[in-house]
C-alpha cells in the first residue's frame, strides 16, 4: 500500500529515528498510534504538508513515497499507522500557498459547522469575495452561534464545531497562522467520527489546491 512520509533534512523523525531508502522497518502494532508501536504515514502528499504543524511540525521537511503493510491503524484520515514499511523514493515537497491553507481550513470547517451567517461568509470567501474584515465578522458570528448552540446541544460536540469555525475565520482574517488548516482538519475529523459523517480529507486537500 502506497503511503507518504515526512522526515527532517537528515532523514530522522521523532526521537532521532533514522530512515533509509530501501530498508525494511517493522514494529509490534500495540498501543496508541502516537507510540513506538506504529510507523506513521499520510495518505497523500498534500495532507502530509497540511497536517505537519499539528503532528511532528518538521521545519523544512523532506517527503518520501513508502510501501506499507502489516497491521493498520487509522486516525480518522489524519494519520495512518502501519507495522511494516519501506521508503521507496524521495518526492518533491508540495508548495502550498497561504490562500490554499485557508481554503483547506474553511472546507474542513464547512463539513461540521453550518451556522447561516458563517456559512454565507465562508461561501463568499471561497467564491473570491474576501473583504479585509470578513474574517473578523466570521469570528463574531461563529462565537455567537456557538454560544447559542451550546445551550441546546452537547457541549463537547459543539466545542469541536466552534473550534473549527474559529480556526477557519482567523486563518482567513490573518492568513499567517501556519497550523490553522491542520487544526481545522483535526477537529473536523474528530467531529465526523463522533457523528459518523463520511468525507475524505484527501479529497478536501485536492479541492483546496484550486484556490
Amino acid at each position: 500500500m502506497k503511503r507518504y512520509k515526512l522526515t527532517k533534512q537528515d532523514m530522522t523523525t521523532h526521537g532521532g529515528f533514522k530512515w533509509e531508502i530501501g530498508k525494511a522497518y517493522t514494529t509490534h502494532g500495540e498501543g496508541e498510534l502516537c507510540s513506538d508501536g506504529w510507523l506513521h504515514f499520510y495518505s497523500s502528499p498534500l495532507l502530509a504538508i497540511l497536517l505537519n504543524p499539528i503532528h511532528a511540525d518538521i521545519e523544512n521537511p523532506r517527503l518520501f513515497l513508502a510501501e506499507c503493510g502489516g497491521k493498520t491503524k487509522n486516525d480518522h484520515g489524519l494519520k495512518i499507522g502501519h507495522t511494516e514499511a519501506r521508503l521507496i523514493e524521495e518526492l518533491p515537497t508540495p508548495i502550498i500557498t497561504k490562500t490554499q491553507r485557508v481554503a483547506f481550513s474553511i472546507l474542513c470547517a464547512q463539513k461540521i459547522y453550518r451556522e447561516p451567517v458563517w456559512a454565507a461568509w465562508a461561501a463568499a470567501w471561497l467564491a473570491g469575495k474576501r473583504e479585509a474584515r470578513a474574517g473578523e465578522a466570521a469570528e463574531a458570528a461563529a462565537e455567537a452561534a456557538a454560544r447559542a448552540a451550546e445551550r441546546a446541544a452537547e457541549a463537547a460536540a459543539w466545542a469541536a464545531a466552534r473550534a473549527a469555525a474559529r480556526a477557519a475565520a482567523w486563518a482567513a482574517a490573518r492568513e499567517v497562522e501556519r497550523a490553522a488548516a491542520a487544526r481545522a482538519a483535526a477537529w473536523a475529523a474528530e467531529r465526523a467520527a463522533a457523528e459518523a459523517l463520511d468525507f475524505s480529507l484527501s479529497k478536501i486537500a485536492k479541492q483546496a489546491m484550486k484556490y
